[in-house]
């Protein structure tokens, strides 16, 4: 069995851990990237293309033994052809078309937790599409949807650093998007997951028959409000905690409906999206991995000090 890998978005926060992961457990990685090569010591060759350039991704496919689609998006931008719909469904279905021309069986999806069929927001509805491909693909598919996923070198993990430090907007307080008149009514809950413990799962996936045909929800062990986390997240960064306030989500919205999107830090799906329980049921996943990944506050811990 030949033992490399086909893998987007490996320059990415996930991916690049993701690739770390493969090259530690002796897999080689056939990177398809945009513009800069994967720099991960061990088997890795960058190829250098678009989701969409037939040609460079059959190249890059040829002989693996499994494919890692882990291109996604949080924000569009329309200028750039940068959507949701292209980026998240026409580019698995790219993916998924040259996976069967090429003629590689295994293949796990990125995915997000929240993403299903009567999805409010233009995210989770593309990505259910996508997932929706993949099922009918024929292909030996795993989909993973993670909760919101933290670690060293990630935007969201920086965004805790820097509102813990006031040292981005609104400076004096860690915001969050509240439900009612004066964003007092709460938010959803999170259960956020390591990076490592993303790429732990993925990359355990490749080999683990019970998980064909399967989709996983992923969370840390430890499920959160957001005012929590923020809190957790001051006390680990800076050795004190910080208020967090809420922000009302009605206002928000209407904000990002009417402000352009370069000038603001967030969109009306992430709003929306923020409203919304992102916790997860673990069970089926410690059945067939037979682990957990861990807890916020214990992960944090292991790189708080460096953000």
């Amino acid at each position: 069995m030949p033992h490399r890998i086909f893998l987007t978005g490996s320059t990415g926060f996930v991916g690049n851990s993701v690739a770390v992961e493969l090259v530690t457990r002796g897999f080689g990685v056939n990177a398809l990237v945009r513009k800069d090569d994967l720099l991960v010591d061990g088997d890795v060759k960058s190829f250098r293309g678009e989701l969409f350039d037939a040609n460079v991704v059959d190249e890059a496919m040829r002989g693996c033994a499994a494919v890692i689609h882990l291109v996604g998006i949080i924000a569009e931008d329309k200028a750039k052809r940068v959507t949701f719909e292209r980026i998240h469904v026409k580019g698995t279905e790219a993916i998924v078309v040259a996976a069967k021309r090429v003629g590689v069986q295994r293949y796990i999806q990125m995915s997000a937790n929240g993403t299903r069929a009567d999805a409010v927001s233009k995210y989770h509805k593309t990505k259910w599409k996508a997932e929706e491909y993949v099922r009918s693909s024929g292909l030996d598919w795993t989909i993973f949807q993670p909760s919101l996923i933290h670690g060293p070198g990630g935007e969201f993990s920086k965004m805790e650093a820097a509102w813990a430090r006031g040292k981005s907007a609104p400076f004096l307080f860690m915001p969050y998007f509240g439900a009612g008149l004066l964003g007092t009514g709460g938010a959803g809950e999170l259960q956020p997951v390591f990076v490592d413990d993303v790429a732990t799962a993925f990359v355990d996936a490749i080999k683990n028959e019970k998980t064909i045909g399967k989709t996983y929800e992923l969370g840390g062990s430890e499920r959160v409000t957001w005012p929590q986390m923020h809190k957790l997240a001051a006390q680990a960064i800076t050795g004190k905690p910080r208020v967090a306030i809420a922000i009302p989500a009605w206002w928000a919205k209407v904000v990002a409906s009417v402000t352009p999107a370069k000038l603001l830090p967030f969109n009306r799906d992430q709003v929306q999206m923020s409203q919304e329980d992102n916790s997860t049921d673990m069970t089926p996943f410690a059945r067939d991995f037979g682990w957990m990944p861990r807890g916020f506050s214990e992960t944090l811990r292991t790189y708080a000090k460096e953000m």
